[in-house]
């Protein structure tokens, strides 16, 4: 029954219209997802039971509550309606095969026209450890999720063979994204199958980069067109090199950094467009270790030692790990252990993937917010504790219409 001075309102708007999703509906705001819902050619009729508005905050919270099944997922947004058990309308919790053909016939497309409109950088200058003198830290890497052992997916996807060259159990989707290093906010993404190799799939998000960026990156990104793509916004580059590749001494520089030059792989005589690079060594001590460990080559696009010294640039090279945190929050905290994501087609696939990215930005959002009030690091609150609060304001604050 409604709540003493409760009236259950008289109108003839089904139960679908009024689902909202506490904190996922501030960070996309409902007119928001309207748009990229038209723009992609997915609109619907309002009072249809999923119309494509509901499907997509549905999908969102499918990923915020990714240990729940489709009804207990759509149970839990309506379950800040305190009135719902008397409603009076033709809406009722759709049942799992509804839900998979409704997510069907939206696509990936919304999901990923959604993140590519809000995924943005979220750190002020005043951010702890967010930048570097003038440079916004950034990080790009790459990780692999376990998909559903469905047909489609393998001939889609492929599946990794194990050391044995045994086929693994489940088929991966790769996914490469560009991170910000003092949020962990992921700001672009590209996905495919596990085929694609990352260096493939990163050409397709370093254009989110732009001047004031400074670029990590581990040895597997490497290579001159590559380099030349991602600087081309105007970023600067602080990437690890292959202890392998040959890097010319042509300038020794007043930090122990020197100058020299990287050339495409084919161009073995090294006489076809070289592209000048500073190069900084160093080896870390660490007593803990029986052996020395081989040194660390870093290049960078920034040939002036007094604009970044070589021994801060080693320094700061270790926040690239912020992005492994990231993928961990992601993939522990957010999807939960060891688990498969639950799509068992390709574009459900994708999907979902998008759908898990949109979590984790407007999640880490509420945490930049939340550090910005008390003036302290975002990398030091914690995500679990902001992830089950985001699931409690799923149930408290889904009372309001979208």
């Amino acid at each position: 029954m409604p709540r003493p001075g409760q009236v259950k309102p008289e109108t003839d708007e089904r139960l679908s219209d009024r689902i909202a999703i506490g904190l996922l509906t501030r960070s996309f705001p409902p007119e928001v997802v309207d748009a990229v819902v038209a723009e992609c050619g997915r609109s619907g009729q309002r009072n249809r039971l999923l119309p494509p508005r509901v499907v997509v905050y549905f999908v969102l919270a499918m990923c915020l509550f990714s240990g729940q099944g489709y009804e207990e997922v759509a149970r839990l947004l309506t379950h800040g309606l305190a009135w719902a058990k008397r409603w009076s309308g033709s809406w009722q919790v759709p049942t799992t095969a509804a839900i998979s053909r409704a997510r069907a016939k939206l696509g990936p497309e919304p999901l990923k026209a959604l993140f590519a409109r809000v995924a943005r950088p979220l750190a002020a200058e005043s951010t702890p450890g967010a930048f570097y003198r003038r440079w916004r830290v950034m990080a790009v890497d790459g990780t692999v999720f376990d998909v559903p052992d469905s047909e489609e997916n393998a001939v889609y996807f492929g599946r990794p063979k194990t050391h044995r060259t045994e086929r693994c159990a489940f088929p991966q989707v790769r996914v490469v994204a560009l991170a910000e290093c003092g949020t962990h906010a992921i700001t672009a993404a590209a996905l495919g199958p596990r085929t694609v190799s990352e260096p493939v799939l990163a050409r397709e998000v370093l254009g989110a980069l732009g001047e004031g960026d400074l670029l990590l990156a581990d040895r597997g990104f490497t290579g001159l067109e590559l380099w030349r793509a991602a600087s081309a916004g105007g970023a600067d580059l602080l990437w690890r090199i292959r202890a392998h590749q040959v890097l010319p001494v042509r300038e020794e520089l007043p930090d122990g950094s020197y100058l020299s030059e990287i050339v495409a792989a084919r161009d073995h005589r090294r006489c076809a467009d070289p592209q000048v690079v500073r190069v900084i060594e160093y080896t870390l001590d660490d007593s803990g270790r029986p052996e020395p460990e081989a040194p660390y080559r870093l290049i960078t696009t920034i040939l002036d030692p007094g604009a970044a010294p070589a021994t801060e640039l080693a320094a700061l090279y270790h926040q690239r790990w912020e992005f492994e945190n990231a993928l961990d929050e992601l993939k522990t905290h957010q999807r939960g252990p060891a688990q498969v994501l639950r799509s068992r087609s390709p574009g459900g696939v994708e999907q979902e993937v998008w759908g898990h990215l949109l979590v984790h930005h407007a999640i880490r959002a509420l945490m930049h917010d939340a550090a910005g009030t008390a003036d302290l690091d975002p990398n030091r609150l914690s995500f679990t504790r902001a992830i089950r609060l985001a699931r409690r304001q799923v149930t408290a604050q889904a009372a309001f219409s979208p």
